[in-house]
């Protein structure tokens, strides 16, 4: 009777048990991460790992980021494969589709800012001002946003300062916007991945090269590129997401969600943008040490790339009832009195 009573006694716990570990298996979700870069470069190794880490203590280990072993997709697919759920989340450059994401070209024109840490930050909450109920951003839960903090011009035997010295050069750029300025500026655009760069300046493909002072670096064109032109406020910068499917988010618990969302949003915004900083200031330090001559261009260049960017401006106003922003003025006025609070 005894040996009864305790084998009855074991069957039960044994399923009390069995229960509990299903509930426990249950409360933890873990999502997936895409990146198409190696997991040793610093946007995910100084940015995205540590937020996952913060996501996972934040909901006391009930939600947690796994990086894939590889990308499930190429970078411009990236918005896709987080709205379509291939991948749970994903992180690229909103100008991989420019025409579906006009609506953040204003961020990328020049003169925007040269600290990325305020520029983030700016582009997130203008984005919840006046972009969150968009209809180009359905379809996924925005978790962040950044920004480069500028891009410059650079050679490997001159510095550009005069307007005389664009043209006619074969340049390396990526985007619309880009684009754009070295046409009115008198250059060649010549489209190429960053990734591309050393190769298209050794074969002779271009003359010089678009880059945020961090990338000089981290493309290994240090080498190439000695000669950098500084346009105050950047020549140019471009617009970065992290996204998750929004089907994934909903699923969660309204705590989690909650959870998640603290160390994200503005947060994740400002800790992209701060090690930008970080990684421009070391490159610019780096090629400072190593013999490489800094320049301003002279006022003449300085005002044409000013009249790019009025005229850009202009068309973006125009433009902006096509893509659902009533008032692009008022959404760059909104960004630009972010960016100026923030960067004091």
């Amino acid at each position: 009777m005894n040996a009864r009573i305790r084998i009855k006694t074991l069957v039960a716990g044994a399923a009390l048990a069995a229960i509990g570990l299903v509930n426990t298996a249950q409360a933890q979700t873990t999502l997936t991460l895409s990146s198409w870069v190696p997991p040793t470069h610093y946007v995910v190794k100084d940015i995205l790992q540590p937020w996952m880490a913060e996501v996972a203590k934040a909901t006391e280990g009930r939600v947690k980021i796994s990086l894939l072993p590889k990308p499930v997709g190429s970078p411009p697919q990236h918005w896709e494969l987080a709205r379509k759920g291939v991948a749970d989340i994903t992180w690229g450059n909103f100008t991989y589709e420019p025409e579906r994401f006009k609506h953040v070209w204003f961020a990328e024109l020049p003169m925007m800012g040269s600290n990325a840490e305020a520029s983030s930050v700016a582009l997130w909450r203008t984005y919840n001002q006046y972009l969150a109920s968009n209809e180009a951003f359905k379809g996924v839960t925005m978790l962040g946003m950044g920004m480069l903090g500028g891009g410059q011009f650079h050679h490997p035997s001159k510095v550009i300062d005069t307007p005389d010295d664009l043209k006619g050069q074969k340049v390396r750029m990526g985007g619309p916007i880009q684009k754009r300025l070295l046409e009115d500026l008198g250059a060649i655009p010549v489209a190429g991945p960053a990734p591309k760069a050393y190769e298209l300046l050794e074969g002779g493909v271009v003359d010089a090269s678009l880059h945020a002072l961090e990338s000089v670096i981290a493309f290994r064109l240090d080498g190439k590129l000695k000669n950098h032109t500084i346009i105050p406020g950047g020549l140019y910068d471009a617009t970065f997401f992290v996204a998750m499917n929004e089907g994934k988010f909903k699923g969660l618990s309204a705590a989690d969600q909650q959870a998640v969302m603290k160390v994200s949003g503005e947060m994740l915004s400002r800790n992209w943008g701060k090690e930008f900083n970080n990684q421009n200031k070391s490159a610019e330090a780096a090629l400072r040490a190593s013999g490489h001559k800094f320049a301003q261009p002279n006022q003449t260049l300085l005002d044409n790339v000013r009249k790019v960017r009025t005229a850009m401006l202009k068309e973006l106003q125009a433009e902006g009832p096509s893509f659902g922003v009533k008032d692009v003025g008022a959404m760059v006025g909104y960004y630009e009195q972010q960016y100026q609070s923030l960067a004091k």
